[in-house]
């Protein structure tokens, strides 16, 4: 088609802003909790399982179109994704009982399975190795700027008309640029930043031995598996903390939720990946030690600030610890990326988004669970601030496996590198 162009940046361009999109009509429904809870008279337990809605079909379709992606055109599938998932996110704004929203919430799952597995390897292909780690955390600015959309939005949208437009508006841009995607995105060449590493499609036997075979991957997999189930928990139920222990309406909590939950976590994420590209071709090892050391300082500094009583002092204390505690994102990603051959990486996308598909379901329902259990003795807004706080301090867990990783990163990419990719 004459219309596609063969740019770099503007493939960049138009897939962060998918995967942004994507993240919107993931994370919207999290503003929203204590509408949803009045709506259809549920516990914390309850409305946290509309993560496991949305994963439910995410996580075994992801990896089947994955396998396609490694053969046919990435740019048709994340083209239809994202035009199914925003028709599936309309939806939810029609549903008229739960189970309708929980069908509902599993078609954005569904959509999102079919259009996100290619993205990371589309523009792998874009870049060189040695830009990854920036072009990458580029596309992983979607988790904070769709959570600074989707709190700020979708709680400014909720107070002022009503719950339902809430996800109806979110539908709107996924289709825009859905279109865009299909008429403007050429499909790069697999691997040509990459040589010799020839044109075969590897079994997924071999991407699954490559993600958990290699010590330095296998340590990744799981710190950043733990750091994503802590932060989906945590900031599903930011919003509503803000409600109950401050009792602010649901406009001003999600404006609060957003701006925390993107701005810092933004910078950090590009900050990250900048770094580890200025300091990781001398010494690898600086892919992993970089998120690594973020994590160990960000999740107590979270577990001190959410536990304040002064909203001020709240706030500020959170914007602090959120610089540190989602800078693993894009730099996790891209190294991964630059760990497989040319054409495992979708592959890989999907493997670690089923991971993650299963941590953004975990993360809400164990933290709705303990915020139930600890709700009688401390209060429901009290309850909830210490079950928040308990999570977090399982950031150390995660900040942990990532210096194990810095261990192996140099010895696992020369690897890697004398396999052909």
């Amino acid at each position: 088609m004459r219309t596609r162009r063969d740019s770099p940046w503007l493939a960049l361009a138009i897939l962060s802003g998918i995967a942004t999109v994507g993240f919107v009509d993931r994370i919207v429904v999290n503003v929203l909790v204590e509408p949803l809870k009045a709506e259809f008279g549920l516990s914390d337990t309850q409305v946290s399982l509309l993560g496991f809605a949305f994963a439910a079909l995410n996580i075994g379709f992801a990896i089947v179109v994955a396998r396609v992606a490694e053969r046919v055109r990435r740019l048709t599938l994340i083209s239809a994704g994202t035009m199914l998932w925003s028709i599936a996110t309309a939806a939810c704004g029609w549903a008229a009982s739960w189970p309708q929203l929980l069908v509902a919430r599993m078609g954005v799952g569904l959509g999102e399975a079919v259009g996100l597995p290619g993205n990371q390897s589309v523009i792998a292909d874009y870049f060189p190795a040695n830009r990854r780690g920036l072009a990458i955390s580029c596309l992983l600015l979607a988790p904070p700027v769709g959570a600074f959309i989707g709190f700020v939005g979708g709680g400014w949208v909720a107070q002022n008309y009503d719950w339902r437009f809430t996800f109806f508006i979110a539908a709107v841009p996924g289709l825009i640029l859905s279109i865009l995607a299909w008429l403007f995105v050429a499909e790069p060449p697999r691997g040509r930043h990459d040589p010799g590493a020839g044109s075969e499609v590897p079994p997924i036997g071999r991407v699954v031995a490559r993600l958990f075979g290699l010590p330095s991957a296998r340590h990744l997999v799981i710190g950043s598996t733990l750091a994503a189930t802590l932060g989906f928990g945590i900031n599903y139920f930011f919003t509503a903390l803000m409600m109950r222990k401050f009792a602010l309406p649901i406009g001003e909590a999600g404006l609060y939720a957003g701006v925390i939950a993107s701005l810092p976590a933004a910078i950090s994420v590009v900050l990250s990946g900048w770094l580890g590209d200025r300091l990781g071709e001398k010494r690898p090892a600086a892919y992993a030690l970089v998120p690594g050391v973020a994590l160990l300082i960000g999740g107590p500094l979270y577990a001190f600030a959410i536990t304040r009583d002064e909203l001020a002092a709240l706030l500020a204390l959170v914007a602090v610890s959120t610089l540190f505690m989602f800078g693993y994102l894009g730099i996790t990603f891209a190294t991964l990326q630059n760990l497989m051959h040319p054409r495992m990486r979708a592959t890989a996308s999907a493997l670690l988004g089923a991971v993650y598909g299963i941590a953004s379901g975990a993360g809400p329902l164990v933290l709705g669970a303990m915020s139930d259990g600890l709700a009688p003795r401390y209060g429901a807004g009290q309850g909830l601030a210490y079950a928040m706080a308990l999570a977090a301090l399982a950031y150390l867990w995660a900040g942990a496996h990532y210096l194990l990783a810095a261990r192996h990163l140099a010895a696992d990419q020369a690897r890697v590198r004398g396999e052909g990719g």
